[in-house]
């Protein structure tokens, strides 16, 4: 055992807060991509991965989902993160100084708002803690980085402006990530079973299929779908339902699935965190 977790990002990035609210006992492993995310695991250089799926903003982290079914690791546990940018800037610098942000592309669009209303040009970096390195490099008094409390800290830069976002709601949501999977657990909360099929080539095969969720009154809480190796006849659904596979009606749901489908593969089953609440 290794003792870290991998999350993909620059120390200070919001996957690295994910870890460090999770997982507090473990080391974060800083990975360039998702993928060395995933193969640190594989490879033995780390014990668990943190992967961000959606935000409740933005929607699904692209690539996220075809990258599950390939990555030959299983859903342990998911955890929500309260999404807050601070305007950070080197010591010294004032909020009325700063004439440019930097930031990955997204988190400028969460901060429209604030930005127009200081009139702060937006420059787009590659993501948020990375940014917020450059600004700790640069020492440019008039350059700010949007980013984490975390990566203030890091970096050693000042607070200029907390909590900037235009939603006050915005919430990622990750999940932990394992080489081996655990059905054993009961959550306090209830647990959710996710899980990828595709649905045989016949009319309203999708209909049906869902059909026995809603007979057997098991809630989904989330269906997508997504192009399989870019065909546009085969289409992969993931699925997020409440419950647990050995649950009698869970049980009925997805024989019945079972049925209208050509492969149904679980990917993980895991206590609800009540984040989701």
């Amino acid at each position: 055992m290794t003792n870290r977790i991998a999350f993909q990002g620059e120390p200070g990035a919001y996957s690295h807060q994910a870890c460090r609210n999770a997982r507090p006992d473990m080391e974060a492993l800083p990975c360039r991509t998702f993928e060395d995310a995933i193969d640190a695991v594989k490879s033995g250089q780390a014990d668990l991965a943190m992967l961000p799926v959606e935000n409740s903003t933005y929607g699904r982290v692209a690539d996220i989902h075809t990258l599950l079914p390939q990555s030959g690791l299983h859903i342990v546990d998911e955890s929500f993160l309260r999404v807050h940018i601070n305007l950070l800037g080197v010591p010294g610098a004032a909020l009325s100084g700063i004439t440019h942000a930097m930031s990955h592309t997204v988190l400028l669009g969460q901060c429209k708002d604030f930005l127009a209303r200081h009139s702060i040009h937006r420059i787009i970096g590659a993501d948020t803690a990375g940014s917020a390195q450059h600004v700790s490099q640069k020492r440019d008094a008039n350059l700010a980085a949007l980013a984490s409390p975390l990566a203030g800290d890091i970096y050693g830069l000042d607070v200029l402006a907390e909590h900037i976002e235009d939603n006050s709601n915005n919430t990622t949501r990750f999940l932990v990530m394992s080489p081996s999977a655990d059905t054993s657990r009961r959550g306090a909360h209830g647990m959710i079973t996710s899980f990828v099929f595709e649905v045989r080539n016949i009319p309203a095969a999708l209909y049906k299929a869902m059909g026995g969720f809603a007979t057997n009154g098991v809630n989904m809480t989330k269906l997508e779908s997504y192009m399989v190796g870019g065909s546009f006849t085969a289409t992969q659904f993931y699925a997020d339902i409440e419950g647990h596979p050995d649950d009698a009606n869970v049980q009925l749901a997805m024989d019945e699935l079972d049925y209208f489908t050509t492969n149904i593969e679980i990917l993980g089953v895991y206590p609800a965190d009540p984040g989701r609440f």
